[in-house]
């Protein structure tokens, strides 16, 4: 059965086109499989006989060589043997089908090799993420040929078939019971080769190009936020489609907040006197307006206040974050003669009572040394 006649195997005339190879193929592989026949070792060998006929007639080349010199153009190392693992019926189930399930096999245009995606990274300041803000680019990229309009090939000529891969853009090699499919080294994929190439492009089809793009960075982006703008990328070879580019954000450190989410915070230092007595600090916020922060009497270092809606904004959404304020009450270094004589007498009025803390704190130190004095 194994010198049988490739085209007597696969039950079609020396004429048939390629629809009709495949087509036969397809409906002895589904009833000679050795998965749908129990093991039986003569559809195993008729299997193998079948998928080697089809592996040579599919392949123009292969056929050419056959219809010329029979088997002998594949001995001594002509095109290789065309024995394939069967593997699995599920595994023959899909290399059967699917050419007709893959675009890209079936149209010699779905080869066409899309353009990569570039990467910009954009610097902001936390004002302009907060309000927005409209930039423009410089962008190193490719784009499409204009002389040959992103083809490759010179004006008034145009691409041909590659010979080597049949326009698939794959070619196969076999080692034995397996079949390694790899990109077709003469069209490099595309299933395309370009007699003449078009001067300005030296054949790629696309041009290193500078251009500027306006970008609106929409307000409450925040640090790492990727903005996508599609088909901006490189251009892709041959007329492929582009690749996209991704900017991504980083936002610069504020001398006066620290960001977390929509949430504004910052550290307010206040005088000792204002943190006993209590009163009003103006702190400035991103929307450039001011933001009155009462201070109450007696606040302690640490605590924190609270400023509805004077956050960031939202990103696509609506409403602002809050503006937390922390108070780190100061010590006073530099003190007058005046001063230090009013705090002298403030310090002779006290009783303890008006640091609680500390008096509790000071009660427990003396409570423990009298334990510890018997």
């Amino acid at each position: 059965m194994l010198d049988t006649d490739y085209y007597e195997l696969l039950q079609v005339s020396r004429d048939a086109d390629e629809k009709t190879i495949k087509s036969a193929y397809r409906r002895l592989a589904m009833e000679c499989h050795p998965d749908r026949n129990g093991g039986c070792r003569d559809s195993e060998a008729k299997f193998k006989a079948i998928t080697e006929a089809y592996d040579c007639l599919k392949d123009p080349q292969k056929r050419a060589a056959y219809d010329r010199f029979g088997k002998a153009a594949f001995q001594n190392g002509g095109f290789g043997g065309a024995a394939q693992d069967f593997g699995s019926f599920s595994d023959i189930f899909e290399n059967i089908f699917g050419e007709f399930m893959n675009g890209a096999h079936a149209d010699r245009r779905g080869n066409v090799l899309r353009g990569s995606d570039l990467r910009y990274d954009l610097e902001i300041t936390l004002e302009d993420a907060f309000s927005g803000k409209e930039v423009e680019l410089q962008v190193d990229s490719t784009a499409a040929c204009e002389p040959c309009g992103g083809s490759g090939a010179k004006p008034g000529t145009s691409a041909r078939t590659c010979q080597m891969c049949g326009g698939r853009g794959q070619v196969r090699a076999s080692q034995g019971f397996f079949v390694v499919e790899r990109t077709c080294p003469s069209c490099r994929g595309v299933g395309e080769v370009i007699a003449d190439p078009c001067p300005s492009c030296r054949g790629e089809g696309r041009v290193e190009k500078r251009k500027m793009l306006q970008v609106r960075v929409p307000a409450g982006v925040d640090e790492g936020t990727r903005i996508r703008l599609s088909g901006e990328g490189e251009a892709g070879v041959r007329g492929g489609p582009a690749g996209d580019l991704y900017i991504f954000v980083h936002v610069a450190r504020h001398p006066l907040f620290q960001r977390e989410g929509t949430t504004l915070f910052a550290r307010c230092p206040v005088s000792f006197t204002t943190a006993a007595l209590g009163g009003v600090i103006e702190v400035p916020g991103l929307d450039r307006t001011r933001h009155e922060i009462r201070i109450p009497a007696g606040i302690q270092s640490g605590k924190q206040i609270r400023q509805r809606g004077a956050g960031m904004p939202v990103l696509n959404g609506r409403g602002h974050g809050d503006m937390v304020i922390q108070v780190e009450v100061e010590t006073p270094t530099r003190l007058s003669a005046r001063q230090k004589e009013l705090l002298e007498e403030f310090r002779a009025t006290e009783t303890g009572e008006e640091c609680p803390e500390s008096s509790s704190f000071f009660k427990k130190i003396k409570g423990f040394w009298e334990e510890v004095t018997g």
